[in-house]
């Protein structure tokens, strides 16, 4: 047996409005997405090099308020690149840990957490 991915599957209620920030803000892409009809709920993947999520407006899938950590390199570049485009509704900072990581946290429109660390040496 060999274990190869965990995807989280995030809970949202607005497909615009995780558009609006997954992708034009977090600068995720979208791999791929589906509904069942055109007023159906959406589903989709999006990702961010080798971090994908699902995002999903489906009832049951997911709970909201859930909360996921994201290990990276280049957090303070992006948290640079975050603050540059002076986003309504999340201007994040970080902050360093007692455990030897550098992290930022953002909250979705949807009450999720999303964590950024990076290991320092």
């Amino acid at each position: 047996m060999k274990l190869i991915e965990v995807i989280p599957c995030l809970r949202i209620f607005d497909e615009q409005k995780a558009r609006e920030f997954y992708i034009e803000f977090l600068e995720f892409t979208v791999d791929w997405e589906h509904k069942f009809e055109d007023d159906f709920p959406i589903y989709m993947q999006i990702a961010k090099g080798d971090c994908h999520l699902h995002l999903t407006e489906h009832h049951g899938d997911g709970c909201p308020g859930s909360s996921l950590i994201i290990d990276m390199k280049g957090l303070e570049a992006y948290q640079q690149t975050l603050l540059s485009k002076e986003y309504k509704y999340a201007r994040p900072g970080f902050e360093k840990t007692e455990w030897g990581t550098l992290e930022m946290a953002i909250s979705d429109p949807f009450g999720n957490r999303l964590t950024f660390s990076e290991r320092l040496q």
